[in-house]
């Protein structure tokens, strides 16, 4: 019986597959409406990429805008060329970059369409569109690339290029593909998701010779791309084109804020670039060399770079003092430069005119005696709690950590707790005498341009801020950006403190910064020199304008120029003024600044 019944298994299966056979046979040989079918069939799924978003600045003007481009796309199975030499004229491309190309597309995909050409001007376009049919397999797909009409504030702005490898494998939502363009610095990185909008897809009909034969099931399937959403910046436009013909040939910062809102009006990254030279076709090429610049024009000085805060750190300490009440108004103390090296000015001086001529001696005794308060009879533990206490204070400045402005990649700085100095020198091995050079604002203290400009905000409020940003609105709408940038932050100053502080820092231009003085504009600043130990030491200065109603507060950093009554107050001094009167009123002063010979 098993044997019967094995024998009718196999001749069961031998019968299926002959008759699946002939069917087979009858399909591919005989009848040739299968093949007709599937060449009627073939549906082909193009991308219709969305618009990017629009950014315009604080007053509606256009700054990034999109330009058209076209990517030639080819289809590795259906490409025929049969004279490479005049292909590769018409299109202008070298055979050897044609055998790449097409090589990689035949990697990735037989049947997909890939990348021959990309980034093709709409003047190119018009030049080839009418050789297309002469070559199967390629089809053109319309993107987009940025475009800036004024060739301004690169840096804060970024820019977008090819998606890489490591973003791809973050992307858990699966947006993107490969040769996709996305953000990769600025805020084209920071609003990725608002400004790049939604993909839509068109199906249509196309035979084995890629001839098309319309849209699939008539365009039920298709869905249109939403183009992204625009954003206001905070970004003044004729402030920031002015600031950067100021700091052009020279390297350093410039941030400006308004204090009321924490509103960023110019942000300067000096040596500056031309963004539209990582716009288009030749990314790549001015990529490599503005990455290769000694220079580093892509590095964003005003929140990467790190200097030592200098003389500016002292309206800090000034104000910690006067809040603790361990100094007064009326505390006065000697210039002594045994203790530390100062310039000669009138001696002894309260606190208004330590502040005035930025006394180095006065805040060596005054910062002791904000550390050393005698909470412990251990020196070392004393000058422990102490300086644990300052670190706290000194952090609700916005300093020591990364302020949240709406960029990436934005540096921290550093102020030093009893945790460094227990590191480099043991728990109980240090004392006042090491870490005196803080007093000054030197040392192992480090802040970012950006934290300085929040300084001069601060001062400018009387103890607030908010969180520096530069998005203003999203697609017109009010209250439309993120919420974290319209929380106030005290510092833990009484207000009535800062009355005698700014009393004195607008005072102290007329000691260490005339150039910055304007006439019928008051304002309050201090000059600094952020020591620099492989070379020329830094030129900075802070201020904010008009005294009594602050609408600007500036931090300017010019790199190897020393003495921050020069370059920095002198670029800071016009920056206001362009921003307060709309014009400048002082040509010698702008030819000064823009020649840049500081050293007179």
């Amino acid at each position: 019986m098993n044997e019967n019944r094995q024998i009718v298994i196999i001749v069961t299966i031998m019968i299926i597959g002959v008759v699946l056979l002939a069917k087979l046979f009858m399909i591919q040989v005989i009848d040739d409406s299968f093949l007709r079918r599937a060449e009627r069939n073939a549906v082909q799924r193009i991308v219709d990429y969305p618009y990017r978003g629009l950014v315009y600045d604080r007053n509606e003007e256009l700054l990034v805008y999109n330009n058209p481009v076209f990517d030639l796309m080819v289809i590795p199975k259906e490409f025929k060329v049969k004279d490479t030499i005049r292909f590769c004229e018409l299109f202008q491309i070298e055979k050897e970059k044609l055998i790449e190309k097409y090589t990689a597309a035949k990697k990735y995909s037989w049947v997909k369409p890939s990348p021959l050409i990309k980034q093709i001007s709409t003047t190119d376009f018009a030049r080839i569109q009418d050789y297309l049919i002469d070559y199967p397999g390629l089809f053109v797909m319309t993107r987009s690339v940025r475009a800036y009409p004024d060739s301004i504030a690169a840096n804060a702005l970024g820019y977008i290029a090819e998606i890489q490898a490591r973003q791809l494998e973050r992307d858990t939502l699966n947006y993107y593909s490969q040769g996709d363009y996305i953000g990769h610095s600025g805020m084209e990185s920071q609003y990725e998701k608002i400004l790049r909008g939604k993909k839509g897809a068109k199906y249509k009909m196309v035979n084995v010779r890629g001839v098309d034969k319309g849209s699939f099931k008539n365009g039920a399937l298709d869905t249109a791309s939403i183009a992204g959403k625009n954003i206001q910046s905070t970004i003044d436009i004729a402030l920031q084109k002015y600031g950067e013909k100021l700091m052009k040939g020279k390297k350093g910062s410039v941030v400006a804020i308004e204090p009321k809102t924490g509103e960023i009006l110019s942000m300067i990254s000096a040596p500056i670039y031309d963004p539209n030279l990582l716009a288009g076709a030749a990314y790549g090429k001015n990529y490599k060399v503005l990455v290769t610049d000694s220079t580093r024009p892509l590095f964003l000085r005003p929140i990467q770079a790190k200097y030592p805060p200098g003389s500016i750190f002292k309206v800090v300490q000034s104000l910690i003092g006067l809040q603790w009440g361990v100094i007064n108004p009326n505390t006065t103390l000697a210039c002594n430069k045994s203790l530390v090296a100062c310039h000669n000015h009138p001696n002894p001086v309260n606190l208004f005119g330590a502040i005035r001529n930025s006394c180095n001696p006065y805040y060596y005794q005054a910062f002791r005696m904000m550390i050393n308060q005698e909470k412990s009879t251990n020196t070392y533990i004393d000058t422990q709690i102490g300086l644990d206490e300052w670190h706290t204070a000194v952090e609700k400045f916005g300093l020591g950590h990364e302020m949240g402005v709406d960029l990436p990649y934005e540096s921290g700085g550093s102020v030093p707790s009893s945790k460094l100095y227990n590191k480099i020198y043991g728990e109980g091995r240090w004392k006042y005498s090491t870490i005196y050079s803080l007093s000054i604002g030197q040392g192992e203290m480090l802040v970012t341009p950006l934290q300085m400009a929040n300084l001069a905000a601060i001062f400018a409020n009387k103890g607030y801020y908010y969180t520096p940003h530069l998005v203003k609105a999203i697609d017109g709408e009010n209250g439309s950006i993120p919420e974290e940038f319209t929380v106030k932050h005290e510092v833990g100053v009484d207000a009535h403190h800062f009355d005698m502080v700014q009393d004195a820092m607008a005072q102290a231009l007329y000691g260490t910064a005339t150039r910055a003085i304007i006439k019928d504009i008051a304002i309050a600043g201090k000059t600094g020199t952020a020591q620099n130990p492989h070379g020329e030491d830094h030129s900075v200065f802070v201020a904010f304008a008009p005294k009594e109603d602050p609408k600007i507060a500036i931090a300017v950093y010019v790199e190897n120029e020393g003495w921050g009554g020069r370059a920095a107050a002198s670029t800071a001094s016009l920056m206001i003024e362009k921003y307060l009167r709309g014009h400048v009123e002082r040509p010698e002063l702008e030819k000064y600044v823009l020649i840049g010979n500081f050293g007179d």
